[in-house]
């Protein structure tokens, strides 16, 4: 698996459901990277979604502990011991992709099987923040394999990372 999440200075990613900034070029990266492959999201991820639709050209898994909750486009797991045996059943060959694209809660608790990580980050930090994943830059098992130049949009700096796992 991959994480894929644009982060402020502090690893915090939202607030109340919405993403801190949205960055157009970082938006068009994320579908160019996850085109094609399967994105697994939380409750909150999918209510921050325009129209809270599943992403297009992509397989779309939902984690959710409501049982009731079925939203039209996507898998629907409850635990996430259901989410392996659907990613069998969806992958088998394993040719795609396996993002988790959010929230916080479904990335600190996916950290451990994934071996990737594609992070916008943002040079600023952002005070009204409710949702963080693991900062991978103080995690030994991580390391910066790729880093962009510097990028700008209007008053927001920004550069892309490229993690891997070097320890399991």
């Amino acid at each position: 698996m991959n994480l894929i999440f644009a982060v402020d200075g502090n690893w915090k990613i939202g607030f109340n459901g919405q993403m801190l900034v949205e960055i157009e070029e970082d938006l068009h990266r994320f579908r160019r990277i996850t085109e094609g492959h399967i994105v697994i999201m939380g409750r909150k991820t999918l209510e921050a979604l325009p129209g809270q639709k599943p992403l297009e050209n992509r397989i779309n898994i939902l984690v959710t502990r409501n049982t009731d909750y079925n939203p039209e486009g996507f898998l629907v797991v409850n635990t996430l011991e259901d989410l392996f045996p659907l990613l069998k059943e969806v992958n088998p060959d394993k040719k795609k992709e396996v993002f988790v694209t959010g929230g916080g809660t479904i990335a600190r608790q996916l950290l451990l099987f994934c071996n990737k990580a594609y992070i916008t980050k943002i040079f600023k930090d952002f005070r009204n923040t409710d949702t963080f994943i693991p900062n991978l830059d103080l995690n030994d098992d991580w390391e910066a394999v790729w880093e962009s130049e510097v990028q700008k949009q209007d008053d927001i700096y920004y550069r892309y990372i490229n993690y891997e796992r070097v320890r399991w």
